[in-house]
Formats: structure tokens, sequence, C-alpha cells
């Protein structure tokens, strides 16, 4: 029986078969987000399931990975502001509350977002959108995978 990827996310990504993974960097992944109610919702993830918070890392690695979430944050900024012109901003979110492992959320925020919703967090967006499918990821986000993947490319260059 297979083992679903989401219940190992890291250990799939180290073994190739995260199929959310944008790009390997240099502290850990890049993956677009399992729901997509805001286009461009991103995640890095450590490269390592037991490290569990930012100060689990030594400095030069801490560093590395703060690194990588500024660069997947603008990639997905650029990425997001091309593709729609209703593009505000990039949250960046370090919680850890439900996964253990060491994670960013970098979410997209957009002008047509609800103005009762706008200058809050994401997590006040209603429940029924995390898992609504019309949001789930799927090949229509294919575009959207494309065109980050694309400027972390370009951000490494």
């Amino acid at each position: 029986m297979a083992v679903d990827w989401r219940t190992d996310r890291i250990g799939s990504a180290l073994r190739g078969e995260n199929p959310a993974v944008l790009r390997r960097l240099a502290s850990g992944f890049a993956v677009i987000g399992d729901v997509q109610f805001l286009p461009g919702y991103a995640l890095l993830l450590v490269d390592d399931p037991d490290v569990e918070r930012l100060s689990d890392l030594p400095k030069a690695r801490r560093l590395s990975f703060l690194s990588d979430m500024d660069r997947l944050g603008e990639a997905v900024e650029r990425a997001c502001g091309r593709l729609d012109p209703a593009f505000r901003r990039v949250n960046l979110e370090i919680l850890g509350n439900t996964d253990p492992f060491l994670h960013v959320h970098v979410w997209p925020r957009y002008d047509w977002e609800p103005a009762h919703l706008l200058g809050g967090p994401v997590w006040l967006h209603p429940r029924e959108r995390w898992s609504a499918e019309e949001f789930r990821l799927g090949p229509q986000h294919d575009p959207l995978r494309k065109a980050i993947g694309s400027e972390l490319d370009r951000l490494d260059s």
C-alpha cells in the first residue's frame, strides 16, 4: 500500500516523491500549498524533519533558511504580481502550531479579498475555503507553479 506523501512531506521531498515541490533550495524545499484559495500560496519546508523551530538550527543554517524564505517570498510576489493585477503583498509566517517541523507559510494577498478579511491574518478566511474542492491543488495550478518556479530560478542566478 502506497503511503500518502502528505503524511511525510519532508521525507517524500527528500526522496523526490512530493509532487508539491517547486524547487530544492539551500535549506529546504519550496512547495506549493495544498489549497489555493489565495493563488500562489506556498511554503518553505526545512530539509530535516527533526528540526521543529528556527532556534533548533545552528546560526549558519538558520540564516540560510531565512534567506530561502526571503527568496521564496520574492518569487511568489513577482509571479502573483504578474498574473493578477489585484495582487497586493505577501505575508510570511513561521507558526508551527499544527505540523511539528519548521516551515514558513508564504501567503499572497489580493485586493479582491473581502474587506473584512483583508486587514487580518489569512487564518480568518472561512474554514470551508480550506477544504473546498475548487481550491484544492491540481493541474489547473500548473501555470502558477511554473511562474513561481521560474522566479525562483531567476532569483538564483
